[in-house]
């Protein structure tokens, strides 16, 4: 089959495009910009292009895969329909490569991709030999955010934007949190928790949810469901390299997978201790010459940034934290206002150097990036500066804000990681 993957770049896509070429399908794909990801997969042999205008799609293919991100209207999207193409997005092609087989999925507001890589550790260290697809890049993949097994289970990080995850047919679930996210297509929290709920019960009546048991509007979902609950929370925390009390957590949902899937509990802790953490998930970049510890962090939900800092807090008790937040969208950062101010209190200074449009056309408002500086400060009870952009605070960082043995939290969804990198050269 041929195939062309829009928007191939993505996390979720270029998984969906390596597992397909590694099966022997002959792909393509184009994207807006060069990337590691887009370099990972012309290594690949996948023919990436950086132009979609519509010109990109050769006259044969079979198959048009599109990520979340191309919008209806988009050149290629409009080419392939007009040519008859049969087109696909991400989600719905993963559920049919995925379909009929033993699949194990991951979902919740947080803690999705690393209780999907620490399960796909697991798995491998017990010899299952899975197919994963994770939505960040794995040491113990090479760096790659997808492996080619050869048996039938899969574990797969399923993602709730969009009801995507509504095209996976899971044997197993686990369940990590559904507080609330992407209210630009959930009305309410009541809408987005529905999502998960009929995610549920996409399950077959002997499927299972491993979830936390004690927390209630959890056990609600699953009980509207009318699903079987595995209560992880019965499971011992475990210490690992990567610190944090929700980390723990995530690490109890993969015991108790273990254990019903009969791995000795003696393999599935001694694999827990040694998972260090993935990319973006309080990664380790290293250290400046002055002592200041880089840390680069995904959290751009008021939940995992209180999270992140807590355990930044408690590994670093004696040392300044500076965090750079950079908001993902206007419209979450507007909608959860109150709770983003509430959320920085365990850093010692806080700078908002810009808000990433992710989703440009979709945003009703424009967040005032003073304002949400002045609420976080009163809210907070930190220190908070408006950064003005990415390079000013860069520059500000080198010359006047970071001091001797600090610990940096690059933090957010967006290209503020390109600062993380930034300040180590």
């Amino acid at each position: 089959m041929k195939i062309y993957c829009s928007g191939i770049g993505g996390i979720g896509l270029s998984a969906y495009a390596s597992h397909m070429r590694a099966a022997g399908h002959a792909v393509w794909g184009s994207d807006r910009a060069q990337s590691p990801t887009t370099r990972a997969l012309e290594e690949q042999g996948i023919h990436v292009m950086f132009n979609q205008d519509g010109s990109g799609p050769p006259e044969d293919i079979d198959l048009f895969v599109y990520s979340e991100a191309i919008p209806p209207d988009a050149p290629e999207r409009r080419e392939a329909e007009k040519r008859g193409i049969r087109m696909l997005s991400y989600f719905r092609a993963l559920g049919e490569l995925t379909a009929g087989t033993n699949l194990i999925a991951v979902c919740g507001t947080h803690g999705k991709s690393s209780t999907t890589a620490m399960a796909a550790k697991v798995l491998m260290d017990a010899g299952k030999d899975p197919n994963v697809v994770v939505g960040t890049k794995m040491r113990e993949l090479g760096g790659r955010n997808w492996r080619r097994g050869k048996t039938d289970l899969w574990v797969v990080e399923a993602c709730e934007y969009r009801r995507s995850f509504h095209h996976l047919s899971p044997r197993i679930i686990l369940l990590t949190n559904a507080d609330g996210d992407h209210f630009d297509v959930f009305r309410s929290v009541a809408e987005y928790t529905q999502a998960f709920v009929e995610f549920l019960r996409k399950l077959p009546p002997s499927g299972v949810v491993i979830t936390h048991g004690q927390v209630p509007e959890l056990r609600t979902l699953v009980t509207q469901a009318g699903r079987k609950l595995v209560d992880a929370d019965t499971q011992p925390l475990t210490e690992l390299s990567t610190p944090g009390l929700h980390m723990q957590q995530n690490a109890q949902l993969v015991l108790a997978l273990g254990e019903m899937l009969g791995i000795p509990h003696t393999v599935i802790r001694a694999s827990l201790r040694n998972y260090s953490g993935v990319w973006r998930r309080m990664e380790m970049k290293g250290t400046l010459s002055s002592g200041v510890t880089v840390v680069d962090d995904y959290a751009h939900h008021p939940v995992e940034i209180r999270a992140t800092l807590k355990a930044m807090r408690d590994a670093y008790p004696d040392r300044r934290i500076v965090c750079v937040f950079q908001p993902h969208t206007h419209d979450r950062t507007l909608k959860l206002w109150k709770e983003f101010s509430l959320s920085f209190s365990d850093a010692d200074l806080v700078i908002i150097p810009n808000v990433y449009d992710a989703r440009p056309d979709r945003d009703s408002a424009k967040v005032s990036v003073p304002s949400l500086v002045q609420a976080i400060a009163e809210g907070s009870a930190v220190r908070c500066l408006d950064g003005i952009s990415l390079p000013a605070t860069e520059t500000r960082l080198r010359k006047e804000l970071l001091k001797n043995g600090d610990v940096l939290v690059v933090m957010g969804a967006g290209n503020v990681t390109d600062l993380a990198t930034n300040m180590l050269q």
